[in-house]
C-alpha cells in the first residue's frame, strides 16, 4: 500500500508537508485504503488534475457502482411495479430489497420504522409538512440553522393556524442555545401536535447538533424531523440507539449514484399521524369518480405517489453495499482528519501585515463538527473578497468549491452578523430581486457579506486535495 496519496498535482512542499500532517492527526493512517480505491474507482479525478470539493453538494460514485447496477439492468426485464405480471414483480423484488438494505443499513427495525422513496430529501421533508396535523394551538419549531427545505414547512404550519418558533444558534461556533432550546420545549401542551426540525449536521457550518435533543423533545411531547441528508455521508446514524420520527435523505449526497432518489424513513407511529392532502396514482388501493371516495393504501405506499423511479432505486442498494464494504468509520476519520488539517491551515494563512486571511464560520476545531468548513476571504486591510470570485479563481485551478448561502439563510445570517432590520432592508422593495440584487442590497449596509466559500471533504478526499487547496488560498495573501 502506497504510504504517499495519490494525486498528479502535487507541489513541491507536500511532500514535507503530508508525514508532518500524519504525526499530527495520526487516526489518518487508518484510512489509507481509501487512496487505493481513489486510484482503483475514482482514478478520473487525478487523470483530469481534479480537486473536488463539494461533497457536501453531492457526492462521488465509484466505476464499480455503475458496473454493477448496468449489469443489473443488462440481465433482467423490469416492468412497473404497480401490477403483477411477471416483470412488475421483479421489479417490486429489486424495490422491496433496496426497502429492507435502507432499513438494515440505518439499523432500524422493520417493526419500528417504514422507508418511502422519494425524489430527494426536499421531497421527504415536503410529505411531513404537508401531511403533519398541525393545527391552532400546535407548534412548529425549528433552528436558525436549517436548509431551506425545512424552513419551508413553517408555510404548512401556519396555512393551519400553527405557531412557528426559531431557536437560535449561537456565533461563532454556531451551535444551538440550549437555554432558548428548552424553554421552547417547554412552552408548548404536549396533547396537541407539535413538531421540531433540526438538522444532524448543518449543511452551512458543519456543526453536529446533539441528536440527544431528539429525546429531550419527544419527552416533552414533541415529534422529532432529524434533516439527515448532510449528516450520513460521513457518520453513522444507528435507529436502534436514536429514535426521530422522521428522517430525510438524499442518497445522491452518500455516494453519488443515483441521483434523484431519497425517501423518508418515518417511525410507524408518526406515520399513522400524518394526513395526505390528496391521493395520487400508487398511493390509493381504490377510488371511485362517481363516488368521490378513495382509500390509502398501507404505511409507506401512501406517500409513494406516482410510479416511484423503480430502475434506480435498485443502485441505492448497490451503493449502501459500497458504503459498507469500506466502512463509514473509516470514511469518518478520513474526513475528520483531514478538516482538522484543512482548518488548521486556514487560520494559518496571514497578510504580510499580520492580518488573517480567513474568516471560518463555525467551529475552529474538530469537536463535534462534520467535514463542511465554510470561510471568507479578507485583503490586508480586512476588507472582504467577493466570494464569487474566489469560486471563478478556484475554477480557473480545477478545484471545486461552493460559494453563496447554501440554501440555510438563518445560519448565514447568524454567522454574517446581518440582523432583522438589515433583512427588512433588502426586502424593502416589492420587486422581485435576482439572487445576485439580493446580496448586493445586503452587502451594501456596512460591508457585510450575504454570502461564503464553503468546502466541503468526502469519502475519497485525500491529503494532495486538501494541499492544493490551501496552495491556492496562498495567491491570496498579499
Amino acid at each position: 500500500m502506497s504510504s504517499t496519496p495519490h494525486h498528479s498535482g502535487r507541489s513541491p512542499d507536500q511532500p514535507a508537508a503530508y508525514p508532518a500532517f500524519r504525526r499530527t492527526y495520526p487516526a489518518f493512517d487508518s484510512t489509507l485504503t481509501l487512496d487505493d480505491l481513489r486510484a482503483a474507482e475514482f482514478s478520473r479525478l487525478d487523470e483530469q488534475n481534479h480537486v473536488y470539493l463539494d461533497y457536501t453538494g453531492g457526492g462521488l460514485y465509484a466505476n464499480s457502482q455503475l458496473r454493477e447496477h448496468m449489469a443489473l439492468l443488462e440481465s433482467g426485464v423490469y416492468g412497473n411495479p404497480h401490477s403483477g405480471n411477471p416483470t412488475s414483480e421483479a421489479t417490486t423484488d429489486l424495490v422491496d430489497s433496496a426497502r429492507e438494505s435502507v432499513l438494515r443499513y440505518f439499523n432500524a427495525s422493520p417493526d419500528e420504522y417504514d422507508v418511502a422513496f422519494t425524489s430527494n430529501a426536499t421531497g421527504a421533508i415536503k410529505l411531513v409538512g404537508e401531511a403533519y396535523p398541525f393545527g391552532p394551538g400546535s407548534h412548529y419549531a425549528l433552528t436558525f440553522d436549517n436548509h431551506n427545505s425545512i424552513n419551508g414547512v413553517r408555510e404548512f404550519a401556519r396555512r393551519k393556524g400553527a405557531e412557528v418558533s426559531y431557536v437560535p444558534v449561537v456565533p461563532p461556533e454556531l451551535r444551538i442555545d440550549a437555554d432558548k432550546l428548552t424553554a421552547q420545549l417547554d412552552s408548548i401542551d404536549p396533547a396537541t401536535n407539535n413538531l421540531l426540525a433540526y438538522p444532524a449536521q448543518s449543511n452551512f457550518s458543519g456543526v453536529q447538533h446533539p441528536l440527544e435533543i431528539i429525546e429531550q423533545a419527544q419527552s416533552k411531547g414533541w415529534d422529532v424531523l432529524l434533516d439527515a441528508a448532510a449528516f450520513v455521508p460521513t457518520n453513522r446514524l444507528d435507529l436502534s440507539r436514536w429514535r426521530p420520527d422522521f428522517v430525510p435523505l438524499s442518497f445522491y449526497k452518500m455516494f453519488g449514484h443515483p441521483t434523484g432518489v431519497g425517501c423518508l424513513l418515518t417511525r410507524k407511529s408518526a406515520l399513522a399521524k400524518l394526513q395526505r392532502p390528496w391521493f395520487a396514482g400508487g398511493t390509493i388501493t381504490v377510488s371511485s369518480v362517481q363516488g368521490e371516495r378513495f382509500q390509502l393504501a398501507d404505511e409507506e405506499t401512501a406517500f409513494e405517489d406516482g410510479t416511484v423511479n423503480y430502475l434506480n432505486i435498485p443502485a441505492v442498494e448497490i451503493g449502501l453495499n459500497h458504503i459498507e464494504s469500506i466502512g463509514i468509520e473509516t470514511i469518518h476519520n478520513r474526513v475528520g482528519s483531514l478538516t482538522g488539517w484543512l482548518i488548521d491551515s486556514l487560520t494559518e494563512l496571514r497578510h504580510a501585515n499580520g492580518e488573517p486571511l480567513v474568516r471560518i464560520y463555525g467551529p475552529a476545531d474538530t469537536n463535534a463538527r462534520g467535514g463542511t468548513v465554510t470561510v471568507n476571504f479578507y485583503d490586508s486591510d480586512g476588507k472582504l473578497i467577493d466570494h464569487r470570485g474566489i469560486e471563478k479563481l478556484a475554477g480557473e485551478h480545477d478545484i471545486s468549491l461552493r460559494t453563496g448561502c447554501f440554501c440555510n439563510p438563518g445560519a448565514g445570517e447568524v454567522a454574517h452578523g446581518l440582523t432583522e432590520e438589515d433583512m427588512a432592508k433588502a426586502f424593502a422593495s416589492n420587486e422581485r430581486m435576482t439572487y445576485d440584487q439580493f446580496l448586493n442590497a445586503l452587502e451594501q449596509q456596512d460591508g457585510k457579506s450575504a454570502g461564503a466559500v464553503r468546502i466541503s471533504l468526502g469519502m475519497v478526499t485525500n491529503f494532495a486535495d486538501v494541499h492544493r487547496f490551501i496552495q491556492f488560498a496562498r495567491t491570496l495573501l498579499s
